[in-house]
């Protein structure tokens, strides 16, 4: 029982809230406290927490910009101009220039007709797949599709589409489910560009291949590979030079952008049925003047900046030797995602630890977040991240590896 949710003595306590009172999972998470961890400051790759300071080895901000000035500097004319909030969605009062500016810049950078940015990349992912997945349809989706993908594809079911996962960047699979369908029938396949926990790059060409023929509209998620992969990091459809095939890119703000919010991206058509069917869109507030403001002035930067981009995979480079020279599973991760496959939950807290005691903060993942045998500690590589901070990440992974 937590203390703190305790009820008065003699009161009634309801079904849900003895759930809550009881769940084991919370109970453990209280318990070993490996999530949830609130930081005092920030300092580019430097973090700190009750006095100590970290080396941040977990964070999205592939291209170090959170803190680059062109950023903050359109971040305080934002708040200046526009104020804190537009308090509506876009559909009613809440449409500004600033949200069809970036929409226009994100559109031409991703060579789509048009585009729509919303105010959480989750929202962006499921309304890539809700609206556009009708009775009748098939989505055939990768099994290791994040979260926020698998929500929306959820939404489509009570709406009478079949849903067929195929294994994990795996097009012969795919190959096969196509073999026992009608190739007329309307389909979708849904897919990411780079897996985040795995660190793959999705095999673009071959699903393509696999699915000529049979009706599919492609959605893709490219969160993790916008601003790293492609020419000038214009993402993973354009690093296979596939982008006008793929109808939907979506994906979020929060990554190389070093903002919040989401985009989709594709047709005109498509983007202004988004805008006439989306749940998500159509009832969501929209997203803030600064934040806005933080992704179009990122946009800048990775265009007239490369040597961010650059950077970026230097230091990829450089991690992946300190992992594989200490003979540490990376799952074959080809991008700055970078696991460390242990096995098992056993393992992986007391590693998770061992780092964090010799200053560098990852994420532990755990089944079922990652299959059965796939536990790992989840970290990401950053182009801000120094020789220092790299000679401090090698001793902290030497350290647990070794009582490991």
């Amino acid at each position: 029982m937590f203390p703190f949710l305790k009820k008065d003595a003699g009161a009634s306590v309801s079904t849900i809230a003895k759930r809550c009172i009881e769940d084991n999972d919370t109970r453990l998470r209280l318990k070993y406290a490996p999530y949830y961890h609130t930081f005092d400051s920030q300092n580019g790759t430097r973090v700190t927490r009750d006095g100590r300071e970290f080396v941040m080895l977990a964070s999205n901000d592939y291209l170090g910009l959170t803190c680059h000035p062109k950023v903050l500097a359109a971040a305080h004319r934002a708040l200046d101009i526009w104020g804190s909030s537009t308090t509506g969605a876009r559909l009613a009062n809440g449409s500004r220039t600033y949200h069809t500016e970036l929409e226009e810049r994100l559109a031409a950078f991703l060579g789509k007709e048009a585009c729509h940015v919303s105010a959480a990349g989750y929202l962006s992912c499921m309304s890539a797949v809700q609206p556009f997945a009708q009775k009748g349809d098939l989505i055939l989706a990768d099994k290791n599709c994040h979260s926020s993908l698998w929500a929306g594809i959820g939404l489509t079911k009570n709406d009478g589409v079949k849903v067929e996962r195929f294994a994990h960047n795996n097009p012969g699979d795919l190959t096969e489910i196509l073999a026992t369908e009608t190739p007329s029938q309307a389909k979708m396949v849904v897919f990411e560009g780079v897996y985040s926990m795995e660190g793959h790059i999705a095999p673009i060409p071959e699903i393509l291949a696999a699915c000529e023929g049979h009706n599919c509209f492609y959605v893709m998620d490219d969160a993790h590979g916008f601003g790293v992969l492609g020419p000038g990091g214009r993402g993973t459809a354009a690093h296979f030079n596939a982008t006008k095939q793929i109808d939907l890119i979506c994906g979020s703000l929060s990554k190389s952008l070093s903002s919040t919010g989401g985009f989709i991206a594709g047709s005109r058509a498509a983007i202004e049925f988004l805008r006439s069917h989306s749940k998500q869109t159509i009832f969501s507030a929209s997203l803030s003047p600064v934040q806005a403001a933080c992704a179009l002035a990122a946009l800048d930067v990775l265009e007239t900046e490369p040597e961010h981009l650059t950077r970026l995979w230097a230091n990829t480079h450089r991690y992946r030797e300190i992992l594989t020279d200490l003979k540490l599973d990376i799952w074959e991760s080809e991008t700055p995602a970078i696991p460390v496959v242990l096995g098992c939950k056993e393992r992986v807290y007391p590693f998770w630890q061992k780092l964090l005691e010799n200053g560098v903060f990852t994420v532990m993942s755990i089944a079922p977040a990652v299959p059965p045998g796939k536990d790992l500690i989840r970290s990401a590589v950053s182009s801000a991240h120094t020789e220092e901070d790299f000679e401090i990440i090698a001793g902290a992974f030497a350290a647990a590896t070794k009582r490991w």
